[in-house]
């Protein structure tokens, strides 16, 4: 098959100008968005010193949110423009820790708004940080595993305690201040409770190793701290027992609805 040479120079230019087009919208990424984000993706040690969350974790959030390429676009224009901590895609803990970002209005043209929202659709996240952050959900499930109620878990809360720490500023879940009082009373008081009994399994239980490992040690005094373990770990499974039932006492029916989507992610 011949190309003509007018057609051939058609693809050329067309070719060029995509490139010069997504050389002109990374480097506007550059200018407007890379002072505080990441653009490329981060390992696990670099998130905690970040001072705004990476290019990656914002469109992978923005993506999980909103599953179609007009809303993802509608939304990161709004909210560049007019960021608001309840309309936040991303956790409320989190967004707690790097803050609201500042708004951009006045500061960039809608043009160039809207060709860098372009851009970061089309190329964030990047697959390394999509696996990443799924082995990190598969890491978390096994952790839950091995650190459960009955073990007492390392957060020492029920798993919907934590989902509410993770949207508790957003508008969507809708938490009324009187909620929001309630519900830190039942957390405090459970990491409380959970605390003091973390404290007394930290001195058995190295206590047991000692003595099994000590051949003058009896069966029986070895029995009586296992048992003693045994009656704290379930305490503190009735306690966090105590604090799901109580949490859901405080959360009407559409917030119970809205959280339930999260539950096994």
């Amino acid at each position: 098959m011949k190309i003509s040479k007018s057609l051939f120079l058609s693809i050329s230019l067309l070719t060029l100008g995509s490139f010069a087009s997504a050389s002109n919208a990374e480097a506007l990424l550059k200018t407007n968005c890379a002072s505080c984000h990441m653009l490329t993706a981060p390992t696990l040690d670099m998130i905690p010193t970040l001072k705004a969350p990476p290019m990656d974790a914002v469109l992978f959030h923005v993506k999980d949110e909103f599953p179609k390429i007009e809303q993802q676009k509608a939304f990161i224009i709004e909210y560049v423009l007019n960021p608001v901590e309840s309309k936040s895609v991303c956790e409320s803990n989190k967004v707690s820790n790097f803050g609201v970002m500042p708004s951009l209005k006045g500061k960039i043209s809608d043009k160039d708004l809207e060709v860098i929202t372009d851009y970061i659709i089309n190329t964030y996240p990047s697959k390394k940080f999509v696996s990443m952050i799924r082995k990190m959900k598969i890491n978390n499930k096994l952790s839950s595993l091995k650190n459960s109620a009955f073990l007492i878990n390392q957060d020492a809360l029920p798993h919907l305690t934590k989902i509410l720490i993770e949207n508790w500023n957003k508008e969507k879940l809708g938490l009324t201040s009187e909620q929001k009082k309630k519900l830190l009373v039942v957390r405090e008081d459970t990491l409380k409770r959970i605390k003091r009994i973390k404290k007394l399994l930290k001195v058995l239980e190295p206590e047991i190793i000692e003595l099994t490992t000590d051949e003058d040690s009896k069966i029986k005094e070895i029995s009586k701290k296992l048992e003693r373990i045994s009656t704290l770990k379930s305490e503190a499974t009735m306690t966090q027992i105590k604090c799901l039932r109580e949490s859901v006492q405080i959360l009407n029916e559409k917030q119970l609805e809205l959280l339930l989507p999260f539950w096994d992610s």
